[in-house]
């Protein structure tokens, strides 16, 4: 039970992490939002021609899904303007679709690089190569920075011990 409760913690804190910090949420709305559009404008301009394989929003929004997927699978619009508006949508689905995942997977390892705590670190590792450079007042100012630093980490683990208790 503990396992699961990890599990579903860590599930919780990632897609969090998806929705605040990466463009994920924004993009799949404006997608889906410019999807029904495009479906609705296929749907009007092909439900009316003969031979047409659209003869329902359904079906509109089905040839959507194929037609930015690549999957290969959707019919091709038999008017010119349904063949302009599937192209538009083609192109422009594709770039949002495959860019949002882009972005999002680029976003979200790159993030942990942006994370104030980071700087920290790499300022201590800097630091630390230099100790034979600093003068005594600069590693007085470390010394005491590395000991806020150590307090700091006591009273985390004082705080995660109590509510590891308190479970």
């Amino acid at each position: 039970m503990v396992w699961l409760m990890k599990r579903l913690k860590y599930s919780t804190k990632f897609f969090k992490d998806i929705s605040l910090h990466t463009p994920f949420v924004k993009m799949l709305a404006l997608l889906i939002i410019l999807w029904l559009i495009f479906s609705a404008a296929l749907y009007f301009s092909e439900s009316n021609v003969e031979g047409s394989s659209i003869h329902t929003y359904g079906d509109a929004l089905y040839w959507g899904i194929a037609a930015f997927s690549t999957a290969g699978i959707a019919d091709s619009p038999t008017s010119n303007t349904a063949q302009f508006v599937g192209g538009l949508w083609i192109v422009i689905g594709s770039m949002l679709f495959f860019g949002t995942i882009v972005a999002t997977i680029t976003t979200y390892f790159m993030r942990p690089m942006q994370r104030p705590h980071r700087r920290i670190i790499d300022a201590i590792e800097y630091n630390l190569e230099q100790l034979d450079d600093l003068t005594v007042e600069e590693l007085s100012l470390l010394k005491n920075t590395v000991d806020a630093l150590i307090m700091h980490v006591e009273r985390m683990r004082k705080k995660q011990d109590d509510e590891q208790q308190a479970e």
